[in-house]
C-alpha cells in the first residue's frame, strides 16, 4: 500500500477536502488568459524584477467571553446575548533590512444587539460596543461572529495603510508588494496587493481543471481566471515547495484586485512564482507548513501577545458583571 501524510496538522482543520469543497454559485472565466483547452501548469518565468519589500498583513481574534445583557427596552427584562472579544492586527516588512514588524494594534469589542448595551470598563481592558441592527438570516452566534469579523478586516486595511506609510521611511519606494492574509475582498482598493487563501472553501474550477492544479510542480500557477460574487477579482493557483503529500499539498490560491489590466496581472502572477516560495513554512517549524508562510506566522504570534492573558481579561469581565447586578 503507498500512502502520503499530510504535514497540515489536523488540529488546524483541513487545508483542502475535495469531498467537502461547495460547489460555488460564481460567475468563473478560466479562458482570460488562455482557452481552457490549453489550461496546463505554467512554469516560472526568469529574470522578472521582483518589489523593493514585501508586506504581509495579518489579524487575530479572540472570543473573551459571551455575556448576557437585560435588554429592558421591550416593556419587561430579556436576555440577550453578545461576545467581548479581542481582535489585533499588524504588518510585517520584509526587505533589505530584514524581517521587522512595522505596526500593530489592539482593539476590544462588545458586539450584540441588545438596544440597552453600552461599552464596558474592566480593570483590564475598555471594550467598545458594537451594535448589530439584526441578525437578518443568520442565527445569532454566526451574526456576532461575522460582526467580529468584519472589524477585524477593516483593523486590517488600517494596518496595511499605516504598514505601506511606516515602510516609505526606511527607503521602501512604490514597488513594493503587499500580501493580505485571506481574500483580499473589501481590500482591493489598496495599490499593489494580493490576498493570500490557504485554505479552500469552494470548488471554483470544473473537473478538468482542477486536475490541472493537481498536477502542479513547485513554483507552478494555473493560468489567471476571473470570480464574481458580487465582487470581481483575478485569482490562479500556486503550489509551494512542500514534502509529498496530496495532491494539493503546498496549493495556496492568489487573488489580485480587478481594477487591474490583464498585462499587469499576469506579471504580478509571474512575479509571486518567483517570490512567495521563499517565505514558505517547513513541517518541524509550523504546523500548517508550506502554507503559513513565516512572516505571517511570526506576526501572529506577536499579536496574539499583544492580546494579553486571556485568563486575565475573563476576569476583569466577571468582576465588571458582578459590579452591575
Amino acid at each position: 500500500m503507498k500512502f502520503s501524510v499530510d504535514g497540515w496538522d489536523p488540529g488546524y482543520g483541513q487545508a483542502f477536502d475535495v469531498d467537502e469543497l461547495a460547489d460555488t454559485v460564481a460567475q468563473v472565466d478560466a479562458t482570460i488568459e488562455v482557452s481552457t483547452a490549453n489550461w496546463a501548469p505554467l512554469a516560472p518565468v526568469a529574470g522578472l524584477p521582483t518589489p523593493s519589500a514585501v508586506l504581509f498583513v495579518d489579524g487575530v481574534r479572540r472570543i473573551d467571553a459571551r455575556v448576557w445583557i437585560d435588554d429592558g427596552t421591550s416593556g419587561g427584562e430579556r436576555a440577550v446575548v453578545g461576545i467581548c472579544a479581542s481582535y489585533a492586527a499588524g504588518a510585517v516588512c520584509c526587505c533589505g533590512q530584514g524581517a521587522h514588524t512595522l505596526s500593530g494594534e489592539v482593539r476590544r469589542g462588545l458586539f450584540t444587539t441588545a438596544a440597552s448595551a453600552t461599552h464596558i470598563h474592566t480593570e483590564a481592558a475598555w471594550f467598545t460596543l458594537h451594535r448589530l441592527l439584526g441578525n437578518g438570516p443568520s442565527p445569532t452566534a454566526q451574526a456576532l461572529s461575522n460582526a467580529l469579523q468584519r472589524a477585524l478586516a477593516d483593523l486590517e486595511l488600517t494596518a496595511a495603510v499605516h504598514a505601506r506609510a511606516a515602510a516609505a521611511t526606511h527607503g521602501v519606494g512604490e514597488d513594493d508588494l503587499v500580501v493580505v492574509d485571506g481574500p483580499l475582498h473589501g481590500r482591493a482598493q489598496l495599490p499593489r496587493t494580493i490576498g493570500y487563501v490557504k485554505t479552500h472553501h469552494a470548488q471554483y474550477l470544473p473537473a478538468d481543471l482542477n486536475a490541472v492544479v493537481a498536477a502542479l510542480r513547485t513554483g507552478q500557477r494555473t493560468p489567471v481566471f476571473v470570480i464574481g460574487t458580487g465582487w470581481e477579482r483575478y485569482s490562479w493557483y500556486l503550489r509551494l515547495p512542500a514534502l509529498a503529500g496530496g495532491p494539493w499539498t503546498g496549493i495556496v490560491r492568489i487573488e489580485a484586485p480587478p481594477l487591474l489590466d490583464l498585462t499587469e496581472v499576469v506579471t504580478l502572477a509571474n512575479m509571486t512564482q518567483l517570490l512567495l516560495g521563499r517565505f514558505a513554512s517547513v513541517e518541524y517549524k509550523d504546523g500548517r507548513a508550506p502554507q503559513n508562510l513565516f512572516p505571517i506566522a511570526g506576526l501572529e504570534r506577536d499579536l496574539r501577545h499583544q492580546l494579553g492573558d486571556a485568563a486575565l481579561v475573563y476576569r476583569a469581565l466577571r468582576s465588571s458583571s458582578v459590579a452591575t447586578r
